[in-house]
C-alpha cells in the first residue's frame, strides 16, 4: 500500500472512530451493571447485564413512545412524499414563469430556525385544539420536510428525458396519468431516498416534539428518553438503553441504504 493511501485509510479510520464513539459509550454504558455507571475503570463492564433495558420496557411507558415515533415519522413521510411529488414534477418538467423563485421560496422555509417559529405555531395549535396529538407533529414536520422533499425530487425528474412522457401522453395517457405510471416508477430510487431522509429526520425532531406534546399519547422517543431524569436522580444506564434501541434502526437504515441516500443527494450534480 503506498504512503498516500495509507495516509488516508489512517484519515478514515480517525474519521470513524470519531463519529462512531459516542454510540459505542452509549452501547457500553447500557450493559454496565449500576455500580460501575460513575466509576472509571473500568471502562467494559466487568458482568454485562441487561437490566436497564428491561427497567425502559417495563417500567416506562417506552413502548409506547416508541409507536409514537414511528406513527409521526411514517405519516410525515407519506405527507411529503404525495405532496412534494407533484410540486417537485411541476417545477421539473413544467414552464412557467417564476419556477426557480418559487424554489427558491420553497427552500428559503428550511432557513428558520426553529426556535424561532416554535412560539407561534405553538399559539396557532392550540387555538386549533391540536395540542398534545399526532397531527400537532405530523403538520409541523411535514412544512419543515417539505423543501427538502422538493429539492431532491426536483432533481430526479430533471434526470427523467421529457420524450417518455410525451410518448405516453401520445399514446393516450393524460399528463396526470403519465406521471402516475411512467414519471413516478422511473423515480423509485428518489422517492425511497427521500423517504429515508425524511424519517430520519421526523424520527429525531426534539424541539417542536417538546413544545407540542404533553402526555404518552403523542409524546416521541426524544421527549421521553430527555424526560427519564428524575428530581434527584438521573437513570444513566436507563437512557443509554433507550438511546441504542432508539439509535440501531437507523443506523442499520442508513448502512443499508447508503448508497440511495448519497445518490439522492448528489442527483443532477454532475451533467453528463
Amino acid at each position: 500500500m503506498s504512503l498516500g493511501r495509507l495516509g488516508l485509510a489512517a484519515a478514515l479510520a480517525v474519521i470513524v472512530a470519531f463519529c462512531t464513539a459516542p454510540f459505542a459509550w452509549q452501547a457500553i454504558t447500557s450493559l454496565k451493571p449500576e455500580a460501575e455507571l460513575m466509576r472509571l475503570p473500568p471502562v467494559l463492564p466487568t458482568v454485562p447485564t441487561i437490566e436497564h433495558y428491561r427497567e425502559v420496557f417495563e417500567g416506562r411507558p417506552f413502548l409506547r413512545i416508541l409507536l409514537n415515533s414511528l406513527g409521526v415519522a411514517g405519516l410525515t413521510t407519506i405527507l411529503c412524499l404525495f405532496i412534494g411529488s407533484f410540486a417537485a414534477y411541476a417545477l421539473a418538467k413544467l414552464r412557467f414563469r417564476g419556477k426557480g423563485l418559487l424554489l427558491t421560496a420553497v427552500l428559503s422555509v428550511s432557513m428558520f430556525p426553529a426556535i424561532a417559529t416554535v412560539s407561534p405555531l405553538y399559539l396557532l395549535i392550540r387555538a386549533l385544539g391540536l395540542r398534545d396529538t399526532w397531527a400537532a407533529l405530523v403538520a409541523t414536520y411535514t412544512t419543515f420536510a417539505l423543501p427538502l422533499t422538493i429539492y431532491v425530487l426536483t432533481n430526479f425528474f430533471r434526470e427523467i428525458p421529457d420524450e417518455l412522457r410525451e410518448s405516453a401522453q401520445v399514446d393516450g395517457c393524460t399528463p396526470l396519468g403519465a406521471f402516475i405510471r411512467v414519471i413516478l416508477p422511473l423515480a423509485t430510487p428518489g422517492m425511497f431516498t427521500t423517504a429515508i431522509l425524511v424519517f430520519i429526520f421526523a424520527w429525531n425532531e426534539f424541539l417542536f416534539a417538546l413544545t407540542f406534546t404533553a402526555t404518552e399519547a403523542s409524546r416521541t422517543v426524544p421527549v421521553g428518553i430527555a424526560l427519564f431524569t428524575g428530581i434527584h436522580t438521573v437513570p444513566w444506564g436507563e437512557i443509554a438503553a433507550a438511546s441504542v434501541v432508539v439509535t440501531i434502526p437507523l443506523v442499520v437504515l442508513v448502512l443499508v441504504f447508503q448508497r440511495r441516500i448519497v445518490a439522492g443527494l448528489t442527483a443532477g450534480a454532475v451533467k453528463g
